[in-house]
């Protein structure tokens, strides 16, 4: 029989995860939130033996914790299960921001603590038991913690990358720049599509195929082999048009393009765009034509 494991976070992550490794023979023994009914909801979802609890409930539950609560909300998690009397076992956050630093209440107690972080984006509870199944985990922590962390991302056939402490940010920087950024780029190109006269529904369709078939090939071939497109080409003409163009757009979005364009110079660059023909594009993203 597997130790029992409880989940300190009512939310989407929490209930996914708990969901999933329950299934995967995992003992959930509670799954514990701020608001009682959300916490019992939680537990239904897990379901199995789950028990709704309160975060001070915990230390009662189980002595191996997840704890999948918001960024700014973990080290008054933490404050809370150390004050309730967890002095022992393990202890892992969800959060891609932060290494086991943020637990440190729990570690100053005797808890070994660690970070288990999956590389998905989660938009409910349902989806997360779709999406989380063998995707890449950012794991580090004390070699107990490690250790678990390990053995959960296996179990979820994911990747285990170990990630310190110190390259937090640059690690989530990058999930935020393919998971977030994307969808402001996505945004932006809906709106432009709809001031070209396209309805939101019909410019969704229609870029999804191109939005697809870019990151795949990006990801599939690297980045210089997969770029096409007016930047690639060399093509000035077509960029100062774009730019004329976003006038009439909002002021962020022409940022976006202008800071967008930039980053695909380089990878033109890469590929071996003639540096006359690059420098023509970058002093025209740089400078623009555009007089507020």
């Amino acid at each position: 029989m597997p130790e029992p494991i409880a989940i300190a976070g009512a939310g989407r992550i929490g209930q996914a995860l708990g969901r999933l490794l329950r299934e995967r023979g995992e003992c959930i023994a509670a799954v514990a939130g701020r608001n009682p009914e959300r916490a019992a909801y939680a537990a239904a979802f897990v379901g199995g033996a789950a028990k709704a609890a309160t975060y001070a409930e915990i230390p009662q539950h189980a002595a191996r914790v997840l704890i999948a609560v918001p960024d700014d909300a973990i080290r008054d998690v933490a404050r809370i299960l150390a004050a309730a009397g967890m002095h022992r076992g393990l202890a892992l956050h969800s959060s891609g921001a932060y290494g086991p630093e943020a637990l440190a209440p729990l570690a100053d107690a005797g808890v070994a603590c660690g970070a288990l972080h999956p590389l998905q984006t989660v938009a409910n509870p349902e989806d997360g038991i779709r999406v989380l199944l063998g995707v890449a985990f950012a794991i580090d922590g004390a070699p107990e913690a490690l250790a678990w962390a390990k053995r959960l991302a296996s179990l979820l056939d994911g990747l285990a990358l170990h990630v310190p402490a110190a390259s937090r940010p640059l690690y989530h920087a990058a999930a935020v720049m393919s998971s977030n950024y994307v969808t402001a780029l996505m945004s932006a190109a809906v709106m432009l599509m709809k001031e070209a006269g396209v309805d939101e529904g019909a410019a969704r369709w229609a870029l999804q195929p191109l939005a697809r078939t870019s990151v795949e090939n990006a990801l599939h071939l690297g980045p210089a082999a997969a770029l096409t497109g007016p930047i690639a080409r060399g093509d000035a003409d077509t960029v100062r048009g774009h730019l004329a163009a976003l006038r009439k757009a909002p002021p962020v979005v022409d940022s976006l393009y202008r800071a967008a364009g930039l980053a695909t110079l380089e990878i033109a660059r890469q590929r071996g765009l003639p540096e006359a023909q690059a420098g023509a594009i970058q002093e025209l993203l740089r400078k623009g034509e555009r007089h507020d």
